[in-house]
This record gives C-alpha cells, sequence and structure tokens, in this order.
C-alpha cells in the first residue's frame, strides 16, 4: 500500500473547496445499501434492492456511505453531533497499511468521530472496488466526498470545509467504534431448499396398515 499523498496548488485547493462547498449545500446523501448477489450460476452481481430469499447473498454494510451513525452521534456535543450526521466520516483501511495506520491516527487525534471498514476478503476487495472504482488503500468518505490515498494536508482541507473542529471536542466518556468489515456475510434462507433436499431424500411413504377386522371389532375400528 502506497500514500498517494497529494499536493494542491492554490488553485486546485480553491477548487477542492469549491466542491466541497456544493456538496454542503445539497441534500446529504442517504445511507446506501448494497448487496452482493450471488446466483445459482455463480454469476456475482450488485444492487440498491435486497435479493430474493431464494439467493445466498452478502450485504455491505449500510455504512458504506454512513459513518459515525445516528447511535454513536447521540453521544457527541450538539454541534459536533449535527456535522456529524450531515457529513459522516468512513475510513476503509486494511492490515499491515501504514498510511492507513496515519490517517487513523489523523482522525483520532483531530476528534472526528468515524467509522472504520477493513478490507480483507475477495469480496471485500470486489465491494471496495465497487464504491471507489479503485482497490487503493486508505480510501476516506466525508459525506459524498471520496478521497482516495491519505494526505494530511488534503483530508485537513475537507474536514475543514465540512466544518469539523480543528481540535478534538469528543467528550472523556466517547469510544471509537470497533472497525468491521467492509462485506458482513448473510446466511440464505435455506428452509425452501432443506425442504426440498428432504423431499428428494425422503423414503417412500409407508402405507399404513390396515386395521384387520375381528370378531371383537368386526368394523376394525382403531384408536
Amino acid at each position: 500500500m502506497k500514500s498517494n499523498a497529494l499536493h494542491f496548488s492554490a488553485p486546485k485547493a480553491l477548487l477542492a473547496l469549491a466542491l466541497v462547498a456544493g456538496s454542503l449545500a445539497s441534500p446529504l446523501l442517504h445511507a446506501q445499501q448494497v448487496y452482493r448477489i450471488v446466483a445459482p450460476d455463480g454469476k456475482v452481481t450488485f444492487s440498491d434492492r435486497p435479493p430474493p430469499a431464494s439467493a445466498s447473498d452478502a450485504k455491505i454494510s449500510e455504512a458504506t456511505t454512513s459513518g459515525a451513525g445516528s447511535a454513536v452521534a447521540a453521544r457527541l456535543p450538539y454541534e459536533l453531533r449535527q456535522v456529524a450526521l450531515k457529513y459522516p466520516v468512513v475510513l476503509y483501511t486494511a492490515e499491515n497499511c501504514a498510511p492507513c495506520t496515519a490517517g487513523r491516527a489523523m482522525l483520532t487525534s483531530r476528534g472526528v468521530p468515524f467509522s472504520e471498514k477493513t478490507v480483507t476478503t475477495a469480496a471485500d476487495t470486489e465491494a471496495l472496488q465497487r464504491l471507489s472504482g479503485e482497490t487503493s488503500l486508505p480510501f476516506l468518505t466525508i459525506g459524498s466526498q471520496q478521497l482516495k490515498g491519505f494526505s494530511d494536508a488534503e483530508w485537513t482541507e475537507f474536514l475543514n470545509a465540512a466544518a469539523y473542529p480543528k481540535s478534538s471536542k469528543l467528550p472523556a466518556s466517547y469510544r471509537q467504534p470497533a472497525p468491521a468489515p467492509l462485506v458482513t456475510l448473510t446466511a440464505a434462507p435455506a428452509a425452501a431448499a432443506a425442504s426440498a433436499a428432504a423431499g428428494k431424500n425422503a423414503s417412500p411413504a409407508t402405507r399404513p396398515v390396515e386395521p384387520v377386522p375381528s370378531r371383537s371389532n368386526p368394523s376394525g375400528i382403531r384408536f
């Protein structure tokens, strides 16, 4: 993993801030759910609609475009909570990634509440490609803005433009949410498949033994 550090000239920095300002004026994109759907033939597709009950699926965590989230933001001071809800921060990382470690440290030292998504499996990598168009890390989102690679100067510009405090305002009791896999696997409903398999493997039904009439029970009634 390489840092991919970016250095802005003054005009480029102004352009970047103008782009952020435009995003601040527009309605915030709602948290997105992306589903990874595996068809019976093994073909993999992505959709923003839930897969059918018969499909094997892996749902990319809802926090793909949502950072602190309402549960975390509820524990923050009012002004910071408003910023975190409007422009949530999500950090995508991998193990043994020095730029990822530097980016995490920068956000933590500044007191930015964020969600961390780890990319470790092939499904995670495929999902990251879907989200960012690349597989390089770290990858940071601030609201709808996407920042590829770690650059202290660039991240600082975008966090400032989103009105995140320049020094930590987090309460002493605040605890950063634990990192979570980008893709969380969910078992497909197997009731129908199990039922079908049971039907195939079941032994032929045994015909019930008809009661044999006797002198004491001529009608053959059986309880």
